[in-house]
């Protein structure tokens, strides 16, 4: 216990020292002096109004100006994504402006888009009027020219009848009723002209036939161009048409159905003169419009391109000043009401930035009365902040996505950037597919400022944040693929000779009766002549499975330890004497001791069977071990433990809730009044506080929570010592799937002489080895490794209940904050 506590205090594992400062800001001042702690990112403002709503804070009006501006920026934004023009990435130099000149600009920008947009609307709306009047004019003047012939040569038939005009105009159909070449009557047949969506054409001839009772005839013919959509801008296919009908109830059903089917109905003059004078004023008017429209396409162009060289840096400025009165909102006024008053977090090597940085806002802002900045005492935990790099960040990520550490607790992923990729590999053990791995990490890698700047996919933004995790995933699973001498499921010597030989020239039996040890060891790792022999599945399951247990008992430790440092740290020595000791006790006295014994069975070549060892252990710990013997006084050792693991079940659940009960009242009767100022108690007593002021103290409470953390350490020992074995069983899975696609699709295929088949054995093969073992079982070891760190190694000492430190600054503000 000497040797422990002179260890360092472990200032790398802590997360930083925080201090809970207050600033006394004159008015005048304080809005650069916010601005300069966002711009340094190092203070985490605490919400000193949160009673308010948002509409009662003080500067509402300022806020909901920015949104307003906000709200302009992205209609400007939209409408050069319309025009397709790109906003420039590098803005042009324009002197800085105050946000009341910049709103001017924007209200001015943007009533100049409207007007603009309007006036476009209306001539682009004049404009498709006038081009679906002039098809219409087409189409629907040739139907006019063919009635009529057809009507010429009807009355020269007619003339030549016996009947008279009287009986014809009874017994005619209604198409021969448009006899005369002057202009229709009320009596005789009319006709109406217009255009329609082509998809809709089929339904409105149906509609009007039966609305009509097939009183009419509809004529129609494509036109020739498309019209854009008024609404959509896109451009329609359309159809133009001709009714010819009698009577004005038909004519009023036939334009109520007109207008309700969305169709244009425009007046068509039979004479074919005046149907070539408005043909060609048409024209005239369409070029006149055409030319407006252009110019005035030009001049929007021209001024959205002026906008867009501006806005990144009005965006920018615009979520500035927009988090700037959001911070500002939760500070308080004083009483003077002319000081604001804020109070948070900062590290506290921070501390003389801030300083600096509030005492340039005084100075930039002409203030006669300087800042006031002091450390305080705070109720609450202090937040959690580790300092990372683009390297550990993506570690860190994947322990607070368990849970925050609490302030100053040990931090896991310290440790978690060897181990976890580690883990991984040991399930994933093949050079061959950690080569590939290497390969895409180091592509990320290589890439990365390019990569940063664009927009990513859900994928490749995941795999991208974790590059750094992918690479030492891919070298330490290069380096256990050697170990299992696996390059796509075949060995090789690349540390020399084998140590075995077969027993003929043939090799005839070498699966049948096994080869002959001749030499060496092989130099590094598994023996290429295991492969294809008659022992090498059982002498790789006992492999992997022993190395489980081995890599599990020594995480599980590693846990444990930490588990003293932070109570150590914490001066909690209850903790010590009544969590870490038994808990190490009882751990090593079973699964250590089973450690241990794989470790001699490895050293010493014996054939003791483990499992009967383990098992009458505790069923009969005094009989004779027999031929399971591994070394002198194992039996009594095994009776010390197993007495030992008994005895620290107690140990670990009565003590800690009686001396708790204990120093309660002691220091409720004033007998050990020195205590107060300890967290020892208040820390045992209340695990989710920072706080030094008393509380009620509940005895069962505390006791059925003691009772409920031995029990799970107790089943959670053998539990979570069984969940290692995921390492060999996905290990073994990995290696059978490599040697299934080996030997079963790559193999088969080039024992056909036949290029055709070969090619299609190996794009079989290169598939399955792409996305199956290298994204599937990828992603399959991630995962279990994840849970090895989370369950079996972090619930060992980690509470993971804290509050991360989140700092006032620019640089994390993103489009979501508009």
């Amino acid at each position: 216990m000497q040797f422990l506590e002179n260890l360092p205090p472990m200032d790398h594992l802590r997360s930083e020292k925080m201090s809970f400062v207050q600033l006394i800001m004159p008015v005048e001042s304080s809005h650069r002096a916010i601005s300069y702690l966002g711009d340094l990112g190092l203070l985490q403002f605490k919400d000193l109004n949160s009673d308010k709503s948002p509409f009662q804070r003080t500067f509402v009006n300022q806020v909901k100006r920015c949104g307003e501006m906000s709200r302009k920026l992205r209609f400007f934004k939209d409408q050069i994504s319309k025009a397709g023009l790109l906003s420039s990435a590098r803005p042009t130099l324009q002197p800085d402006i105050g946000l009341e000149e910049l709103e001017m600009q924007l209200a001015e920008h943007e009533t100049e888009l409207l007007e603009m947009n309007a006036n476009s609307e209306k001539l682009r709306l004049t404009y498709n009027e006038l081009l679906e009047f002039k098809l219409v004019l087409l189409k629907a003047g040739g139907f006019l020219v063919s009635a009529q012939s057809h009507v010429v040569s009807q009355e020269r038939e007619l003339d030549e009848n016996v009947y008279s005009k009287d009986d014809y105009t009874e017994a005619a159909s209604l198409l021969e009723q448009e006899m005369p070449l002057e202009p229709s009557n009320k009596a005789g047949l009319r006709f109406i002209s217009g255009i329609i969506c082509k998809s809709k054409a089929l339904r409105f001839e149906r509609m009007l036939f039966r609305a009509t009772r097939g009183n009419m005839f509809f004529n129609q013919a494509t036109a020739e161009q498309h019209v854009a959509d008024p609404v959509s801008g896109e451009m329609v296919e359309k159809t133009v048409f001709v009714v010819f009908f009698s009577g004005e109830q038909a004519k009023l059903k036939i334009l109520k159905i007109c207008e309700a089917f969305g169709a244009s109905c425009y007046p068509v003059p039979e004479a074919v003169d005046k149907q070539r004078q408005i043909t060609q004023e048409v024209s005239a008017r369409l070029a006149e419009l055409e030319a407006t429209l252009d110019a005035g396409i030009r001049h929007r162009n021209k001024a959205l391109a002026s906008i867009g060289s501006h806005l990144l840096k009005w965006i920018i400025m615009v979520r500035k000043e927009k988090a700037v009165y959001d911070t500002l909102n939760m500070l308080n006024f004083d009483v003077t009401k002319k000081c604001l008053v804020g109070e948070g977090w900062c590290p506290f090597f921070a501390k003389p930035q801030i300083q600096e940085a509030l005492q340039r806002a005084t100075i930039d802002s002409n203030s006669q009365v300087g800042i006031i900045f002091h450390v305080t005492d705070a109720v609450e935990s202090p937040p959690t902040y580790f300092k990372t790099n683009c390297f550990t960040n993506a570690f860190q990520e994947i322990v607070d996505a368990y849970g925050v550490a609490r302030y100053q607790e040990a931090n896991p992923a310290v440790y978690t950037v060897i181990t976890f990729p580690f883990l991984f590999a040991v399930m994933f053990g093949d050079w061959g597919h950690g080569l590939c791995l290497l390969l895409g990490s180091l592509m990320l890698i290589v890439r990365e400022n390019k990569l940063r700047s664009q927009k990513l996919g859900n994928f490749m933004e995941m795999a991208f944040g974790g590059r750094y995790v992918i690479l030492l995933m891919a070298l330490f699973s290069i380096y256990c693929g050697l170990i299992y001498n696996e390059f796509f499921s075949v060995p090789f010597h690349i540390f020399g000779a084998s140590a075995y030989k077969c027993r003929d020239t043939t090799c005839s039996d070498a699966y049948t009766t096994g080869l002959i040890k001749y030499r060496e060891p092989y130099l590094f790792g598994v023996d290429p002549s295991w492969r294809g022999s008659r022992s090498e599945l059982p002498f790789l399951n006992s492999l992997k499975m022993k190395m489980s247990i081995l890599l599990g008992v020594t995480q599980m430790n590693l846990g444990i330890i930490l588990s003293y440092f932070n109570a150590k740290f914490f001066s909690s020595s209850l903790d010590i004497r009544y969590q870490f000791v038994p808990q190490l006790i009882f751990l090593n006295s079973l699964f250590g001791y089973l450690a241990l014994l794989v470790i001699i069975k490895w050293c010493t070549g014996s054939k003791a069977d483990l499992y009967h060892v383990m098992i009458y252990m505790f069923l009969s710990p005094t009989d004779d071990l027999g031929e399971n013997q591994l070394f002198w006084g194992q039996r009594p050792l095994q009776i010390l433990l197993l007495l030992s693991a008994i005895v620290a079940v107690p140990w670990m659940l009565f003590p800690k809730p009686f001396i708790l009960k204990k120093l309660h009242s002691e220091r409720f009767q004033g007998r050990t009044y020195g205590l107060l100022g300890t967290s020892e108690m208040d820390l045992d007593v209340e695990p989710d506080s920072a706080r030094d002021h008393h509380e009620e103290f509940n005895f069962s409470e505390v006791f059925v929570h003691q009772m409920i953390h031995s029990i799970e350490f107790v089943l959670g020992a053998v539990s979570n010592t069984a969940s290692y074995l995921r390492l060999w069983a996905l290990s073994l899975a990995h290696s059978e799937l490599s040697t299934v696609f080996y030997e079963k699709v790559l193999l088969l295929a080039w024992g056909y002489d036949n290029i055709i088949i070969r090619l299609v054995g190996l794009a079989v093969f290169a598939f399955a080895t792409a996305f199956i073992l290298l994204m599937m079982e990828t992603l399959s070891a991630f995962l279990h490794a994840l849970r090895l760190h989370w369950v079996e190694f972090q619930n060992k000492f980690y509470h993971g209940d804290g509050c991360k430190f989140r700092p006032f600054s620019f640089a994390s503000l993103t489009d979501e904050d508009d």
